[in-house]
């Protein structure tokens, strides 16, 4: 640690209390929280979704599997959530003490790494595609000036993707509705309501299993975003909005799109007319939706290089090398290859979600040690190293949530991991091993006051 004459380094962007609490006088207030919320709700491919459901189903069968995905969603995001707003941490710090220790959180934060900043380079390839469409150009340009852009305001942290999500939710949920209300407009809205399904009929779990499978991975890590929230109630009021807006509205407006062109195929009506309009909903869609696989998957590395290597890195750092990876892999055009592996990753994700909720609500005896450091907004002094009986749930999740053909592959390994965690840790079989001291290496790294009090919008 700097001596007490040593002048403070530097700070290279937001460290973003990547392994420490986030403090309560630096929680944010409920409208900036909400329009982070809602920044996740709008997206070209949920409408893309409920267009594809509706070419499947009517628009009664679509409403009920767009609330049995939403209330699957809600469900699981407001018992992660709410963990992560009590404790101020991330998933995956949050896992040393819940569930898996802290050697099994690196594992954790490398999955949940990977598979982050593989969206992020995914999405931005279907950005560039889409942009160079519309409004012409290179698509390896685009993909460069979207993929550094987005990691210039991620370096700077949750503060500054608050500001954009200030500016661009309004704005892309504005122009989209002003592209679809015209071409509702033309056409009786009562009568694609009352419409069959122009294609061959879509089963209710299938519709299910896109719809809350396709989030299940944003659910697992709302901790990322809770932890800054000021007060549980929030974290429902703002989660099921954003599942009512992102199911009910974006969703159910894309069945209705659906019905009308008989086609899937409705991002020619979201982007309205080609050119600058439509690559600004495409500007916006991506930024809202890429700042946050890069964000998360940053936690996730500093996690993991704590854990493996006892190296300390800076958020802001790990950003940088991140956003370069996955900027230059999608400009190279690569990264469209990867979204098999990225998929089974999604499946691999869910049991840390089962795992937590169990822990934390059910089981709780790994918790302890935050329970008596929560109001003094410090961590435990150790944690524990392994629990093996942990690993062996998530593996068996991930095979169920793989192998088995029958409901919802998220929801399956999910469940399996929340069953057998609560059954088998409730009688006391699931044990840690081994003791890990804190590191106190987040004392060497300069911090910064936010001048934004708790309860600021």
């Amino acid at each position: 640690m700097a001596s007490a004459s040593s002048p403070p380094r530097k700070s290279f962007g937001s460290d973003d209390h990547s392994l420490s609490r986030v403090p309560r006088d630096q929680r944010l207030g409920f409208w900036t929280m909400l329009l982070q919320w809602l920044g996740q709700s709008g997206s070209l491919s949920q409408f893309t979704l409920g267009a594809t459901i509706g070419v499947g189903m009517t628009f009664g069968q679509a409403f009920l599997a767009f609330t049995l995905g939403a209330v699957i969603l809600e469900v699981v995001i407001f018992a992660i959530g709410l963990a992560g707003m009590r404790e101020g941490l991330a998933t995956p710090l949050l896992t040393r003490w819940i569930g898996f220790g802290r050697n099994g959180s690196a594992l954790v934060s490398f999955v949940i790494a990977l598979s982050l900043v593989g969206w992020f380079g995914v999405q931005n390839t279907i950005f560039a595609t889409n942009v160079t469409a519309l409004a012409g150009g290179s698509p390896v340009l685009w993909s460069a000036v979207a993929g550094l852009a987005i990691t210039v305001l991620v370096i700077f942290g949750f503060r500054s993707m608050a500001l954009l999500a200030k500016i661009a939710t309004p704005l892309f949920f504005g122009l989209v509705a002003w592209s679809i209300i015209g071409t509702l407009s033309d056409h009786s809205v009562s009568q694609l309501i009352n419409s069959p399904a122009p294609g061959p009929h879509m089963p209710l779990a299938v519709a299910a299993t896109a719809i809350a499978g396709g989030y299940m991975t944003g659910a697992i890590v709302a901790p990322e975003m809770t932890r800054y929230n000021a007060k549980g109630s929030h974290v429902f009021i703002q989660s099921a909005s954003s599942m009512i807006l992102s199911e009910y509205i974006v969703g159910m407006t894309g069945v209705l799109l659906g019905h009308l062109v008989k086609s899937s195929d409705v991002s020619h009506i979201v982007l309205s007319t080609s050119g600058a309009v439509g690559a600004v909903v495409v500007i916006l869609a991506t930024a809202k939706i890429n700042d946050w696989n890069l964000y998360g998957s940053s936690l996730g590395v500093v996690n993991f290089f704590q854990v493996v290597f006892s190296k300390r890195l800076h958020r802001g750092v790990v950003t940088v090398a991140l956003g370069l990876a996955g900027t230059a892999l999608s400009a190279a055009g690569v990264m469209e290859h990867f979204t098999e592996f990225l998929s089974v990753l999604g499946i691999a994700i869910p049991p840390i979600g089962g795992i937590i909720v169990a822990e934390y609500w059910v089981v709780r005896r790994m918790r302890r040690p935050l329970d008596e450091t929560r109001a003094a907004q410090t961590l435990p002094e150790t944690s524990p190293t392994w629990v093996p009986m942990s690993l062996v749930i998530w593996a068996a999740a991930f095979c169920v949530g793989k192998y088995v053909t029958v409901g919802i592959p998220a929801l399956n390994s999910l469940g399996t991991a929340f069953v057998l965690y609560s059954v088998l840790g409730l009688p006391g079989w699931i044990k840690p091993y081994g003791t890990s001291a804190r590191e106190d290496a987040d004392q060497d790294l300069p911090t910064t006051r936010q001048a934004t009090p708790a309860g600021a919008a």
